[in-house]
């Protein structure tokens, strides 16, 4: 028998993948060219590391490091949840995170998959013994910076509502100028145009769609959207009077505005520019939404359930609820906003909305908890499709059918029909035809 030992052969050792984190609070040229700056100097930093595997550099612009909702920094956490990434090198705990608690929640879960972060700056490798115990002091300190910061910018804003100086420096129809609004004319024609197609009836919907229509841009030159109509027709600066501090954000960590209920103080100042609107317009556009709010609110109950869950196959957007002769409808977004030459979807009116929900959930009539529960979402297809997503994973079409000319008519269309034929019967002579006529309207 022959034994031979065999040489052992060397296994190359296993590249750590490796990228880099980098963020920016402002949008200023300033930080982007830092940010910039960032991004070249660790793609050559990483890639120069022989036993490192160059895995990119994930950016967030303009984002504050006490979010957590910051769009790279959750895709660099899913591409390590992924195995993507064995080790993070980041410039300082404070780009990483200002606040504490999300810093230090992330870090632990990052290395309980094995994943390293590394803070240049302080030289910490967060897998180390005395990591987690540097980087708790260290974000304590970041996190108090954070709040420092923000309560100067805070006194700073205070002082300059005391003074009267506007806070946005540049509002559609003026321009901030050594801290008083003077007029854009062009600009203030548009908000003239807002406030009166709003006083002839129209919604801010349409009249997002008429100002698009005409070429109008809002002052930052992007299309109108419904919401943007809205702020115009509230905002009482057009009236050459400022209100300040209308809102104020609850803490330095999540900055999330809220409404001024009389939490901090406002500041109003009288004649501080010159009007655009005229008072007594202002306050009948104020009249108007409150009516029709009040109106839309006793209008339909129950059906805010379909409320972002309607979703158009055709382009992705959501399905809004409209009022119109016929009652209520609920239309593509896309559609509504730019016409059908941007979706050709169509719309559902809400009776057979609901026809439709209570027939995929099997009841004799639609309930609006059940939906809400039963339901995920409705994708609106063509050829009058409604397919029903349930929270199980299982799905239901349904074929829903359009309204014929006779039950698309209300009982108010109705009779002002009967109304006009009554009259045309008067001036007729042939009786039989007349009777004939009637009765087609009359059933229609």
């Amino acid at each position: 028998m022959n034994i031979r030992k065999m040489p052992t052969i060397p296994t190359l050792p296993k590249k750590k993948q490796v990228a880099a984190y980098a963020r920016v609070s402002s949008g200023k040229d300033a930080m982007l060219h830092s940010l910039s700056a960032q991004i070249s100097y660790y793609s050559e930093y990483i890639q120069k590391q022989p036993e490192w595997l160059y895995r990119g550099v994930y950016v967030d612009e303009a984002i504050t490091g006490t979010k957590a909702e910051r769009p790279e920094f959750q895709r660099l956490l899913s591409d390590c949840r992924a195995g993507k990434i064995d080790m993070i090198v980041t410039k300082s705990i404070s780009r990483f995170a200002r606040n504490t608690v999300t810093l230090l929640a992330t870090v632990r879960e990052l290395k309980a998959i094995g994943v390293d972060v590394f803070f240049e700056e302080p030289n910490i490798h967060t897998m180390s013994a005395a990591g987690e115990m540097m980087l708790t002091l260290l974000a304590s300190v970041a996190q108090e910076e954070s709040r420092l910061t923000s309560e100067r910018m805070k006194w700073r804003v205070r002082k300059n509502f005391e003074e009267g100086v506007p806070w946005n420096s540049k509002l559609l129809g003026y321009r901030l100028v050594e801290d008083r609004y003077v007029i854009v004319p062009d600009e203030a024609d548009t908000v003239r145009r807002i406030y009166s197609l709003f006083l002839s009836g129209m919604g801010p919907l349409k009249i997002a769609k008429i100002l698009n229509d005409e070429g109008r841009r809002t002052s930052e030159g992007y299309p109108w959207q419904p919401n943007g109509v809205s702020a115009i027709l509230r905002n009482d600066a057009y009236t050459g009077n400022l209100t300040l501090q209308k809102t104020f954000r609850i803490d330095h960590i999540c900055k999330t505005p809220r409404k001024n209920d009389g939490e901090c103080a406002v500041y109003k100042v009288g004649e501080s520019h010159d009007a655009i609107i005229s008072q007594a317009t202002f306050d009948a556009v104020q009249a108007g939404i409150a009516r029709r709010a009040d109106e839309w609110k006793h209008a339909a109950p129950k059906t805010g359930v379909f409320t972002g869950k309607l979703l158009c196959e055709n382009c992705g957007k959501h399905y809004r609820r409209r009022t119109v002769r016929r009652g209520h409808v609920w239309q593509c977004a896309t559609y509504a906003l730019k016409g059908k030459s941007a979706c050709a979807s169509k719309q559902v009116p809400e009776d057979t909305l609901m026809q439709s929900a209570a027939i995929a959930l099997d009841l004799p009539v639609f309930d609006a908890e059940v939906f809400d529960a039963e339901i995920i979402d409705v994708r609106v297809c063509g050829g009058n499709k409604l397919t029903f997503r349930f929270h199980n994973g299982s799905e239901k079409e349904v074929v829903w059918r359009d309204r014929s000319r006779s039950e698309s008519w209300t009982d108010e269309m109705k009779q002002k029909a009967r109304e006009k034929t009554y009259g045309r019967c008067h001036q007729n002579t042939g009786d039989e035809e007349q009777i004939h006529v009637g009765a087609d309207v009359a059933n229609a």
